[in-house]
């Protein structure tokens, strides 16, 4: 792979695992050094490990203020200011709003959106001097297209996100700053595997026209792309990753 990211810094949140660690591990191998972010350190250390030299581990809650900002500035200091920043962090329950109590609604929106805003805007004013910035955020098929069996809550964080990017894209634009979205169908990660049946894994992979899950490293290449300089005229999109489940 061309190490197109030589000298650029990034930071990852949620890269534990899943979908997180392997865009952490797609940006190591183009060349970056990546801040490797989870709530829980032991996680982060560990995926660190997995990905090897070029990946440093950071806990955090990305929620918090605080934390954010005592890591933004823990990672110029170590590894430089961050050039890049994918907002990966996030959960998911399968929940009908009926069922959702307003303290489950506000975790979400803290974490899956809150977040968002929280770590852009902590990466934000060292970009604009610098003239370069390169923001990727994950949402979801279900902000297009609403969630059939996941939660309402999730939803309205992704589709938050999407306002949000299109917005900032808009705003940065002057500072050579881009920011894109990319939004995952069902990604084959641990907590698939754990959850899912073989009877309801065979149902879902009838429903994509590319007959498989998503690999995590499906979305990690796409996230690679964005913030390379082959995409340095993309900003404002999102880029639909999910076999075809949803097009249009």
């Amino acid at each position: 792979m061309e190490k197109n990211l030589a000298g650029r810094v990034a930071l990852v949140t949620g890269a534990g695992r899943g979908i997180g660690r392997a865009i952490a591990a797609e940006l190591v191998r183009a060349g970056a050094k990546v801040a490797v972010n989870d709530l829980d350190l032991e996680r982060a250390e560990q995926a660190a490990q997995t990905i090897g030299v070029g990946a440093t581990p950071y806990a955090a809650d990305v929620s918090d203020k605080d934390q954010v900002e005592a890591m933004v500035s823990d990672i110029a200091r170590t590894l430089g200011p961050v050039d890049i920043l994918v907002n990966n962090a996030g959960m998911d329950h399968a929940a009908s709003i009926v069922d959702i109590e307003e303290d489950e609604w506000d975790l979400f929106m803290r974490v899956n959106l809150k977040s968002v805003y929280l770590c852009t805007r902590a990466v934000l004013q060292p970009m604009i001097e610098r003239r370069f910035g390169r923001v990727v955020s994950m949402a979801s098929q279900v902000a297009e297209q609403g969630a059939m069996n996941g939660g309402i809550h999730y939803a309205t964080t992704k589709a938050g996100i999407l306002g949000f990017t299109r917005t900032l894209a808009r705003q940065m634009a002057a500072h050579n700053i881009t920011a894109n979205a990319v939004a995952p169908g069902i990604v084959d990660t641990d907590l698939i595997r754990q959850n899912v049946t073989p009877e309801n894994r065979e149902r879902l992979q009838k429903m994509i026209p590319l007959g498989r899950l998503a690999d995590p490293s499906d979305i990690g290449r796409v996230v690679a792309f964005l913030v390379s300089p082959a995409a340095d005229y993309i900003t404002g999109a999102t880029i639909d990753v999910n076999g075809g489940m949803r097009i249009g």
